[in-house]
């Protein structure tokens, strides 16, 4: 049990440095042609793809250790979903969210120490790559379509995970199902919320902007727990009502 918390911190920690890194280092690259700044940045489709891409090379890193959930709301939905013990969600969640909070601090050591860096706009939605809704929504989205973008989304996400690793889906290709599947709703959700769907990414971002003064982000936390622990369920249940038998 050790050997998979210690994998599942190490995976959530790759999901959050790697996708979120993304955003707050590549997102925006300014080269200078002439005096005209050019913008050579991999923008929302690049960001979309560094998340897909996390959980793509962790399931077959983990995959075969941990089960690479990397995701309090995908433990939340195996549980749901009877995939997997729920004695032991609560460690592989704590595991998921220390390895959040590792990452989200070790992308901030990194992007302070650059040359010309200038203090997080905290006020800013989308700062440090957090979650929000409302004032916090990349695009003003209000708290209704935040929350029903978050359900959903993380529910199609539980849904192909389940689909994707049934011993009578083809062997081999999941971890490819999965990581386009985030890479997928990542181009859905950005402009909303700024995509979450994992409790455990949302949290490590949030803390490192409350401890630079920032609490909104943390103050809207609430909803990046709840929307995806509630989506994961669904999508667990949607899956078991089109699927011919439960899994063990």
């Amino acid at each position: 049990m050790g050997k998979k918390l210690l994998a599942e911190g190490v995976g959530t920690f790759w999901l959050v440095f790697g996708g979120c890194g993304s955003a707050v280092l590549a997102a925006a690259v300014f080269i200078k042609e002439g005096s005209s700044p050019i913008n050579i940045g991999i923008g929302l489709v690049g960001v979309s793809l560094a998340f897909g891409l996390t959980v793509l090379t962790m399931a077959y890193a983990i995959g075969h250790v941990s089960g690479c959930h990397l995701n309090p709301a995908v433990t939340a939905g195996l549980v749901v979903g009877g995939r997997f013990p729920a004695a032991q969600a609560l460690g592989y969640i704590v595991a998921q969210v220390a390895g959040g909070l590792v990452g989200a601090g070790l992308l901030y050591l990194i992007a302070s120490h650059k040359a010309d860096f200038q203090p997080l706009d905290v006020t800013k939605a989308g700062v440090f790559a957090t979650n929000g809704y409302a004032e916090f929504s990349p695009g003003g989205y209000d708290l209704v379509a935040c929350l029903a973008a978050e359900v959903v989304l993380t529910a199609v996400f539980l849904f192909v995970i389940l689909g994707a690793t049934d011993r009578l889906a083809p062997g081999g290709f999941a971890p490819i199902a999965i990581g386009l599947g985030l890479t997928l709703i990542h181009l859905i959700g950005i402009p909303v919320t700024n995509l979450s769907v994992n409790p455990a990414r949302s949290t490590g971002p949030a803390v490192v902007v409350a401890a630079l003064g920032g609490t909104g982000p943390l103050q809207q936390l609430w909803l990046f727990w709840a929307a995806p622990l509630v989506g994961g369920a669904a999508g667990a249940l949607l899956y078991g009502a089109v699927s011919d038998r439960r899994e063990p």
